[in-house]
């Protein structure tokens, strides 16, 4: 049956979150997380319908949504299944309107809103074929997959046919890793007991509520006060070394393990992450991690501007004797980046974003070149959405590209997740379930209520908070 792709609707879509303090870091003080989203249509008996949305902090969502539906006009017309042939293909096209591709190149809002429109053609692609997301892409051929993937500015660090080599000498153990993730989950860590916006008796409570729900890698924010941040850190280690807050049976994991070592895990094997969303210079990054060695860090993660990949190679290089590493991606705009990160050796960990990058196609260009520089990919999420888009890029990594979870630990913050109708989930051991709705696609469809609620700025929540002042 012949379809095309008729229209598509987009929604400015805000949560008031700064009103309890969820997602502040030294930073971004304010945060009202926010969804541009969008859905595409088609025609025909039985319509395709693919959702899609990218993430920020409130105030310009409005300008994502405009960027998203100029490139999504580009999409009218169009034949969805000749887009899915070679997703790859479609992103390039997708990212190649000359004016448009002008105000970014690649970066910047553009950038995110391809993001969006990206991500909902994946959604349609996923829901066309009745999969999950991470189902459709490791049920494809390494040709396919390597067909999806963005190479344009990245073959002198990585080539099709050496990410086709790479993907074909995993191939044959993808079932069985497929089986196991679905039997123990996919490991996560939280950051929703670390926001610096949290009073030392709400951080103290969250972090026993994580550690009796199985969690054992946890996240602080940091960077707005030295004395602040050691305070909080000691408070942290002080529940997640301590065995008596174990979950019922546990004995903790052993600190010395394969997948524990270089981590700085305590005696419970427990690890502790740091995060300063870009606040520091350089020279004062080195000095400030420095003086939180006392609690612990496996890494600081965003210690300072996101595209400065040799100031990142410095502070690498500067905290390797104090045994403390640096992971950063969470606003690395396009696979560029990515590539000069690891080429420099910069970093320890790489944090994908599933918005900040231009959608699906993207992210796979990045953990085909992280899975070669035998880097662990531990993406960015949290936020709205995220959550419910990363579980299944890390899945395509672990049963398609790396063949490794072992030291990979996923963002979980248990925020907003009602507002989807197929809500991430964790297990009780700490760890993702696998999606596995046929009728999800990219997980991200949002209640049509939610949207009539919080759209900016004349859904009920917004009309009511106005008139309540």
């Amino acid at each position: 049956m012949s379809r095309k792709i008729t229209h598509f609707e987009t929604h400015d879509v805000r949560f008031p979150t700064s009103l309890s303090g969820d997602g502040t870091d030294a930073m971004n003080t304010e945060c009202d997380y926010s969804s541009a989203y969008v859905s595409i249509y088609t025609d025909g008996e039985s319509p395709f319908v693919g959702h899609g949305m990218t993430f920020t902090i409130g105030r310009g969502n409005e300008i994502v949504c405009q960027a998203i539906a100029s490139l999504a006009n580009r999409l009218i017309g169009k034949d969805p299944e000749e887009l899915f042939k070679s997703m790859g293909k479609t992103w390039d096209w997708m990212c190649s309107d000359p004016q448009l591709r002008w105000i970014g190149p690649e970066k910047g809002v553009i950038h995110i809103a391809a993001g969006a429109v990206n991500n909902a053609l994946w959604d349609m692609f996923a829901r066309a074929r009745g999969k999950p997301l991470w189902k459709l892409v490791v049920d494809m051929t390494p040709e396919e997959l390597v067909d999806a993937a963005a190479f344009r500015y990245i073959t002198d660090a990585i080539t099709r046919e050496e990410a086709l080599a790479m993907l074909k000498a995993k191939e044959a153990g993808k079932k069985e890793r497929e089986a196991t993730v679905k039997e123990l989950g996919y490991p996560a860590y939280v950051t929703s007991a670390g926001w610096l916006g949290y009073s030392d008796e709400k951080v103290a409570r969250l972090t026993k509520e994580a550690v009796a729900a199985g969690f054992n890698h946890f996240k602080m924010k940091v960077g707005a006060d030295v004395a602040s941040d050691l305070r909080r850190g000691l408070i942290i280690r002080s529940i997640i070394d301590d065995p008596q807050y174990l979950p019922p049976g546990s004995k903790g994991r052993d600190p010395n393990s394969p997948e524990l070592k270089g981590k700085n895990a305590g005696p419970t094997g427990a690890v502790l992450m740091i995060d300063a969303n870009q606040v520091w210079d350089v020279p004062q990054a080195i000095e400030y991690v420095k003086s939180l060695e006392a609690i612990k860090p496996w890494f600081i993660e965003e210690p300072t501007a996101p595209d400065d990949i040799l100031g990142h190679a410095a502070i690498r290089k500067a905290l390797k004797p104090h045994g403390i590493g640096v992971a950063t991606g969470e606003h690395a705009h396009n696979r560029m980046v990515f590539k000069q990160l690891l080429q420099a050796e910069a970093i320890d960990v790489c944090q994908i974003d599933s918005c900040r990058l231009a959608g699906v196609s993207e992210v796979l260009s990045v953990l085909l070149m992280a899975a070669k520089f035998n880097i662990p990919v531990c993406p960015h999420a949290g936020g709205v959405g995220l959550c419910e888009y990363v579980i299944h890029l890390s899945l395509i990594d672990y049963i398609a590209v790396s063949g490794t979870m072992e030291r990979n630990v996923l963002e979980f913050v248990d925020h907003l997740h009602e507002h989807f109708l197929y809500p991430c989930s964790i297990n009780s051991k700490g760890r993702y379930n696998v999606p596995s709705n046929s009728a999800e696609g990219y997980s991200i469809e949002m209640h049509k209520q939610s949207i009539a609620e919080y759209e900016w700025p004349n859904g009920s929540y917004w009309v009511s908070a106005k008139g309540s002042k």
